[in-house]
């Protein structure tokens, strides 16, 4: 072969080697997503919010921020947001991180099971700065895989949330937010118009009362579960400020006062309908009963059975007393409480009654001898 020949024979075969190579080289790897080892949600972005959403399975709660910087429930009737739990859900957010980028294939996205299952904070004008949608959990549960916006991307987090879209779960069950250690007098009324009133002059110091029964003293350890009570009471339940149940227990209540050591006041009001033993109305058989004891046979009373007599005797049925409601006024104007009395009746736990004495003799011992 001449050398011309085998020069250009070599230059054929590095060409044909130099176009199988570029047809059969791997693809460039993507570029990475700059948000890949970042927080899901910058604190930020989060203190810019002054709305938040959260829905799941075709049910949603919206939650806003109002003029005041308060956090309301806009689905349940504008009561204050547990404040807690939205700092938790922003804490999940800003600790989870984007892990690593999944997809941006329609296909694999539709397999990843992007739903209704999202979270979103908004502006003031309610459009959103920020959202994410949840998809299927990984196989072996260590996070989810996540999408931003409308994005047609598709990450993995190892973010772990449950998204709860009851709205009463997202409000403030407190009725009181005065500390206990706040307390610089409470006034306990009792049956028959007396009071006791506890005083102290400060924070730690002992208490003292008036208005106790003669040739007693205060009871220490028997204040300080009465005052947890009233400082800690928390909703169960609410109904229509003009409900049955809610008048009947407004009508036996009773108003306890708290003052605290900057001056102000709160007035809680605590009652429920009593129990009632009712007489029966008599049965058929029982007037039937009555009549053949009235009517003589041969001229003379009639024979009574046991049986006749009992069917005769008053019968009661005990009427269970009703639930317990509790109505709070704040001296303050600005305490969100005041409003929140308006919008709706606040039920409480049974405890909340039981815990504050009944009679002023619980609150006192006997005087040792001098």
């Amino acid at each position: 072969m001449k050398l011309r020949t085998l020069v250009i024979a070599v230059g054929l075969l590095a060409v044909l080697a130099a176009v199988a190579f570029l047809r059969n080289r791997p693809a460039p790897a993507p570029v990475a997503d700059p948000r890949v080892g970042t927080p899901l949600l910058a604190p930020d972005t989060a203190q810019k919010a002054a709305g938040l959403s959260v829905s799941d399975q075709g049910k949603r709660v919206d939650l806003a921020r109002d003029a005041k910087g308060t956090w309301i429930v806009k689905d349940y009737y504008g009561l204050p947001a547990d404040f807690d739990k939205i700092a938790r859900l922003v804490q999940d957010l800003n600790e989870a991180k984007v892990e690593r980028f999944v997809t941006e294939s329609p296909e694999r996205l539709a397999h990843l099971d992007f739903k209704d299952s999202a979270i979103s904070l908004e502006d003031a004008a309610g459009k959103a700065i920020w959202s994410l949608t949840l998809g299927k959990s990984s196989d072996n549960g260590n996070g989810k895989f996540i999408r931003f916006g409308t994005e047609k991307k598709a990450f993995f987090s190892t973010l772990h949330v449950w998204l709860d879209t009851d709205p009463k779960a997202w409000a403030d069950t407190r009725l009181v937010t005065v500390q206990a250690d706040d307390v610089a007098s409470v006034r306990i009324p009792f049956d028959g118009g007396a009071a006791v009133v506890l005083t102290r002059a400060k924070k730690g110091a002992p208490w003292t009362a008036t208005g106790g029964p003669e040739g007693q003293r205060l009871s220490e350890a028997k204040v300080s579960p009465v005052l947890a009570a009233l400082t800690g009471l928390r909703f169960s339940e609410t109904t229509e400020p003009e409900s049955p149940a809610a008048a009947e227990a407004a009508r036996h209540a009773r108003t306890l006062t708290l003052t605290t050591f900057a001056g102000k006041t709160l007035s809680i009001a605590i009652g429920r309908k009593p129990e009632e033993k009712r007489l029966k109305a008599p049965s058929v058989d029982a007037k039937a009963a009555v009549a053949a004891l009235a009517k003589p046979v041969d001229g003379k009373p009639a024979d009574a059975k046991p049986s006749d007599v009992k069917a005769v005797l008053p019968e009661f049925e005990t009427i269970p007393a009703g639930p317990v409601f509790v109505s709070v006024t704040s001296s303050d104007p600005a305490d969100p409480v005041n409003a929140s009395m308006k919008a709706r009746a606040f039920q409480v736990e049974e405890f909340s009654v039981s815990s504050v004495p009944q009679k002023a003799a619980d609150l006192f011992e006997p005087a040792p001898a001098k």
